[in-house]
């Protein structure tokens, strides 16, 4: 990489906002996450269950409010909401349990919002609420959801020299060169957050950060939307004492891992420092917060890949295939060496503690 700046490079924040959300950005052009990735929403309907779950616990917690909102931020093309609904529809008529004390279930009480900057699909359920930005200040009673969206939030990316950190420019076609020295706010960020000094190291002046300020920021006016409620932020992540050496920044495209290259044409991803994200909510909204992964959030709201019992498959064969597709699907959905490593962030605001998460072992009171 050369150390050079001249016109058509640009910081990776800006390049990758204009990549992914611009005019003719990945995520306006195509045909969403769906068509080139496999998230938990894809893998199994499982995953909804266990936010329908949630979203039923949260409900429980906040007194079974007149309205509860479902808000999925960052929403593709609608297939959590959409699944969600559908698994609450299967199963409201069966526990009365979850209506107020007006009488009113779970469905008739609930608002489901989506929040995507693409347009509303044709075929998306009428009574699913789709917006271009997060909703009002405080407006919100109830789940906000945000799976794998933080990852898409620009950040910049900075390089360790002997003269310490640079920022990385890059040009359309995926060149780089070393820019300015990172501002007053982004050294301050990297002092706190990412904070080993790889620069007096002459064997490591190839390492890089990502700097998450603009993360933090997200993450810090999606918690606001709640007046009341819990906020859930699932992502690739890493934390302060475990940063990786020389960043996250990659792309994908049609199901495979590729060269970020900032022309539209593949999404461009770089894994988030959830304690920082949650630090930034903290000071200003969040009153608790809890840091896992997917595996132990799952397994607290019930699933867990447990094989059915052998003595199912003589007795009712057609049952045992059904749950060994389920046990499957959730193995899947809670492997640590892939789906279940995602880093959970849950933090609530005026409500306890939904009783499923009371267990985890990580619960910090803030």
């Amino acid at each position: 990489m050369t150390d050079i700046t001249h016109s058509g490079f640009l910081p990776w924040s800006t390049a990758m906002e204009r990549a992914l959300y611009g005019p003719d950005g990945f995520y306006r052009t195509q045909g969403g996450p769906a068509a080139h990735f496999r998230t938990s929403v894809h893998a199994s309907p499982l995953f909804a269950a266990a936010i329908a779950r949630l979203l039923l616990e949260t409900d429980e917690a906040l007194g079974r409010p007149s309205e509860i909102a479902l808000v999925d931020v960052g929403a593709g093309s609608g297939e959590l909401l959409e699944a969600v609904r559908a698994h609450l529809l299967s199963i409201d008529k069966h526990h009365p349990d979850h209506a107020n004390a007006a009488g009113y279930s779970m469905i008739d009480r609930l608002q489901l919002i989506a929040v995507e900057l693409a347009d509303r699909p044709d075929n998306l359920t009428s009574d699913i609420e789709w917006r271009n930005d997060l909703p009002d200040v405080t407006s919100v009673t109830g789940l906000l959801i945000a799976n794998e969206w933080l990852d898409n939030v620009p950040c910049d990316v900075v390089q360790s020299t002997p003269d310490g950190w640079r920022a990385i420019d890059v040009a359309t076609d995926g060149t780089e060169c070393l820019g300015a020295a990172p501002d007053l706010e982004q050294q301050a960020w990297l002092s706190t957050w990412w904070p080993s000094d790889r620069s007096s190291d002459p064997d490591q002046t190839s390492a890089r950060a990502e700097i998450g300020l603009r993360r933090d920021a997200a993450w810090q006016r999606a918690v606001a939307v709640l007046g009341r409620g819990v906020a859930v932020a699932i992502d690739y992540a890493h934390v302060r004492t475990s940063r990786p050496l020389f960043g996250t920044l990659t792309g994908y495209a049609h199901g495979r891992q590729t060269v970020p290259i900032p022309d539209g044409s593949c999404d461009i991803t770089a894994h988030v420092a959830l304690d920082s994200c949650a630090a930034a909510a903290a000071a200003t909204h969040a009153e608790w917060t809890i840091h896992s992964n997917q595996r132990t959030v799952l397994h607290s709201l019930g699933i867990t890949g447990a094989r059915p019992d052998l003595s199912l498959a003589s007795s009712d064969p057609r049952g045992y295939l059904r749950a060994l597709s389920q046990a499957s699907a959730a193995a899947e959905l809670t492997d640590e060496a892939g789906l279940g490593g995602f880093g959970w962030l849950v933090q609530g605001v005026a409500v306890p503690v939904p009783r499923p998460l009371t267990q985890l072992e990580e619960l910090a009171q803030t």
